[in-house]
């Protein structure tokens, strides 16, 4: 096989990386050189390979700033409508590469770092990532970002700087460790504090009324910083911005106090308040009711929106009309989206504001609220749904429980005036939960305070209106919308996969990357026996590059001829790792039982964390690592079947894996999975899909047709149907000899022979109380990769399905999600225009404008 190109190499060639001029490299080395000298205080005698990756992140960011400061200029002239996305998660992964792209200088900054003497990879991997999310909520938000930026939109994602991100994993003799995330560690060049931006945030108290209305009093005072990021958008020079808030401790904390005496004490206490913004929360689709995480969600929901206010009355808009209707255009001029219920007391908190502050009436208050809020769905799971309790809620906000209190109060006169005497509806609809300790749900409250509410896939977005949420649509029918999620393929494909990027380039035009519907174009070429070649020669490259990664961090010896057959995803029991690793033990059984049979090589790579409290998925992966070892070791087995799990899998590790990837795991229990963005982002990238009829991957085979995914098993209602009747494992058990000899194994002490009864509670989970029927698919399953495998034989067959696979990806685009959200929630249009580079000068008329406008 040749050698593949490397990087380096491959980026020279690759046009959709902006033009290299002799005069822009030179500028780049001065910027670089300055930078090592001045802000890094280091020469190349004492430069370490950090002191690089610094000195080339704040030259790449003098490049943003300009451009920064000038789409912030813009906005404060024309303004346009806000577009405010609050999330508590923003997955955002490293931002070298990304900017660098997004920019156009790639090809430059390749170029100029070259003739320095520097290894450009080697600097990439330095970078530390943002791991400010558990998943895909997460990592959306931060998809979101780039795609409202190249729109053109004044948009502006909202949330906590965490100073501890998602947990990095180590993997400890089978076993899940966690360690901090100390990611700001050695600083952060991509942020720029804000301190003259601090705004107060006010927790505890109590409530006092007077003939002048509500005053919540006695409060404690905690500080919100906001630390900014510049978005960039994909060459329209265009930078949005995200805004993190970090806690601190006013100045006179714990000394306003009669402890005075005890000084060192009340300075030491201060990290009480700043613990707000310390660590994120590592849990995925599962609701844990902590104080902790309640002042987490109001922190960001109050900082947000007072700063949402202050520049809304700023604006040439606002600052027009007399006190009593000054607030009548904000819906007209702003809108914000709840990135799923974790910022939902911005609702009462924009009702206190209204009501108790700016003195409006009720009534008003709630007609600009509702007009203002749109609320995302992110999943059906009871367990994840937010149900905090009222005695909290009391402690910690009393004002804004009184407030809830009182929208509840209304909401259900108004649904006992249209059903008079339906008492189960009432209690079904209420936002208080009554029985046991009283609780507040956190969607109703979401629902009835939104003009819009939306799923994130057409069958998620059916089972929230027909199920979950049935009541509440048949009042308000339109309220309930679907909006499919995307990726962008900034960073899920030009950034990721150059060399696919660039071969798709060459075939149909540049354009696909801010307008991935045109990939349909590629359709022409499925029969182009060169265009398959090279498609194929570029996943062997990517295959073989990952290879050598492996190699290097797992020391294992991988066959890149293998299939790699990759389920990369949060470890939880409804995305069904233990089914995978069922199809495991059914492959080694069946290489033991025959091994002169032919059979087709496989790589399987299964990477994710599990939340640290969550004792089943800890099990789920010492049970992958406890059967990788056996099967890693059997000298029968050979290179025909390696198992891996994926160390720390993260933003950038899956850049690194899903290029490489031939097969795609996304086989969650129909009705579980709300969309998934994983599955699309394997999809552009030239892996096949093995699904299960769940979430986007229905969208994907419709896109594709479904004879271009191998879809198997149950559909949402043969789910139901078996819930109706019963499920019972045994029965599965008693039917199939495959899976009784892989969980007898499992049961006897074959994978663990040290500790025979380790996996017992996995077994018994599996028999006794399976929520997601792990066994009722098992057959289908295995049946569908004996096919996957049959087709993996024929190369041509398999890369022809693949190139129908990318053609169809267009529409998993995060530019079409938020086009959507845009003109259908946000009531905005996406624009094309190209905001002036810095280097061009402006009108002189257009110079002035007052202090602060950039914020």
């Amino acid at each position: 096989m040749s050698r593949p190109l490397s990087d380096q190499e491959r980026r020279k060639q690759i046009s959709i990386r902006g033009i290299v001029g002799a005069e822009s490299v030179a500028e780049l080395k001065r910027g670089f050189n300055r930078h090592l000298h001045f802000t890094l205080v280091k020469d190349r005698n004492v430069a370490t390979p950090r002191d690089y990756y610094f000195a080339l992140a704040h030259t790449v960011r003098d490049h943003l700033v300009g451009r920064w400061i000038r789409t912030q200029q813009y906005y404060y002239e024309k303004d346009p409508k806000r577009i405010y996305y609050l999330s508590l998660e923003f997955y955002m992964g490293r931002t070298l590469q990304n900017t660098m792209i997004n920019l156009g200088l790639q090809n430059a900054f390749d170029e100029a770092i070259y003739q320095l003497g520097l290894d450009m990879e080697e600097l990439e991997e330095i970078e530390e990532d943002a791991g400010l999310g558990n998943g895909g909520l997460g990592r959306l938000a931060a998809c979101f970002l780039d795609s409202m930026a190249t729109l053109g939109l004044a948009a502006y994602g909202y949330g906590i700087r965490y100073e501890y991100g998602i947990f990095n994993q180590k993997i400890r003799d089978g076993w899940q460790v966690e360690e901090a995330d100390d990611w700001l560690r050695h600083g952060n060049p991509w942020e720029k504090a804000r301190p003259e931006y601090m705004l107060p945030v006010h927790f505890y108290g109590r409530v006092e009324h007077a003939a002048t209305g509500a005053k919540w009093v006695d409060t404690q005072v905690v500080l919100a910083l906001p630390y900014d990021t510049p978005v960039p958008g994909y060459l329209n020079n265009t930078v949005n911005t995200m805004r993190l808030w970090s806690a601190r401790a006013p100045n006179d904390f714990n000394l306003r106090d009669f402890n005075v005496g005890d000084y060192i004490q009340a300075v030491l206490d201060r990290n009480l308040a700043e613990n707000i913004s310390r660590v994120l929360y590592p849990n995925d689709n599962f609701f844990e009711g902590k104080e902790l995480r309640l002042k987490q969600e109001y922190f960001v929901v109050a900082a947000t929106l007072q700063d949402i206010i202050r520049r809304f009355k700023a604006s040439k808009f606002g600052s027009t009309d007399s006190v009593r209707t000054v607030f009548d255009s904000f819906p007209d001029q702003v809108a914000i989206q709840l990135n799923d219920t974790h910022p939902a007391m911005a609702i009462p908190e924009l009702m206190r504001i209204f009501v108790d502050i700016e003195k409006l009436p009720w009534n008003k208050a709630w007609d600009i609220t509702k007009r203002t809020f749109a609320y995302t769905n992110h999943t059906v799971l009871p367990e994840a749904l937010e149900r905090w309790p009222v005695d909290l809620v009391e402690k910690l906000l009393p004002r804004h429980l009184q407030i809830i209190y009182e929208i509840n109060q209304r909401h259900l006169d108004h649904i006992a005036f249209l059903f008079p005497n339906d008492v189960d509806r009432l209690q079904r609809m209420s936002l208080i939960e009554e029985g046991g300790t009283k609780r507040i749900n956190m969607a109703h409250l979401c629902i009835i305070g939104s003009h819009a509410v939306n799923g994130v896939a057409k069958i998620h977005s059916e089972i929230v209106k027909t199920q979950v949420f049935q009541d509440f649509a048949a009042l308000e029918p339109e309220k309930f919308q679907n909006k499919t999620n995307g990726i962008t393929p900034r960073r899920w494909l030009l950034l990721c996969n150059p060399g696919l990027a660039e071969l798709i380039a060459e075939k149909i035009g540049e354009d696909y990357v801010r307008d991935l519907s045109q990939l349909t174009k590629l359709h022409e070429c499925v029969d182009d026996d060169l265009f398959i070649r090279e498609v194929a020669k570029v996943k062997q490259e990517n295959k073989v590059k990952f290879a050598l990664y492996l190699e290097k961090e797992y020391k294992v010896k991988i066959n890149p001829s293998s299939m790699f057959d990759v389920h990369v995803k949060r470890i939880h029991e409804y995305k069904r790792q233990l089914m995978n690793c069922l199809h495991i033990i059914t492959m080694y059984n069946r290489i033991r039982r025959d091994p002169v049979k032919l059979f087709v090589p496989r790589t399987v790579i299964i990477g994710g964390k599990a939340a640290p409290g969550y004792h089943m998925a800890k099990m789920i992966i010492k049970l992958i690592n406890a059967v990788a070892q056996v099967v890693n070791n059997d000298p029968v087995v050979g290179s025909k079947l390696k198992v891996i799990f994926l160390e720390n899998y993260r933003v950038s590790l899956a850049e690194k894996v899903i290029p490489a990837t031939d097969l795609s795991e996304q086989i969650s229990t129909a009705g579980t999975e709300a969309s998934g963005t994983g599955n699309m982002k394997f999809m552009l990238n030239g892996a096949l899909t093995i699904g299960t009829m769940d979430g986007a991957n229905v969208e994907m085979a419709e896109e594709a047709g479904e004879e271009n995914l191998f879809i198997f098993g149950m559909r949402v209602e043969d789910v139901t149907e078996l819930d109706r009747e019963g499920y019972n494992a045994q029965k599965y058990y008693d039917q199939l000899p495959e899976l009784k000899e892989a969980i007898d194994q499992i049961k006897s002490g074959f994978f663990s022979p040290e500790e025979p009864d380790l996996f017992n509670n996995v077994v018994n989970m599996l028999f006794h109380h399976d929520r997601f029927k792990v066994f009722a698919d098992y057959e289908a399953y295995v049946r569908c990769q004996e096919k996957v495998s049959e087709l993996y034989l024929n190369s041509k067959a398999w890369t022809k399905m693949v190139i129908r696979n990318i053609a169809a990806a267009g529409k998993f685009s995060s530019d079409r999600t938020i086009k959507e959200y845009a003109r259908d929630i946000w009531h905005v249009e996406p624009s094309n225009l190209k905001i002036l580079p810095p280097n061009e000068p402006r009108d002189t008329a257009e110079q002035s404008t007052p202090n602060g406008t950039a914020a």
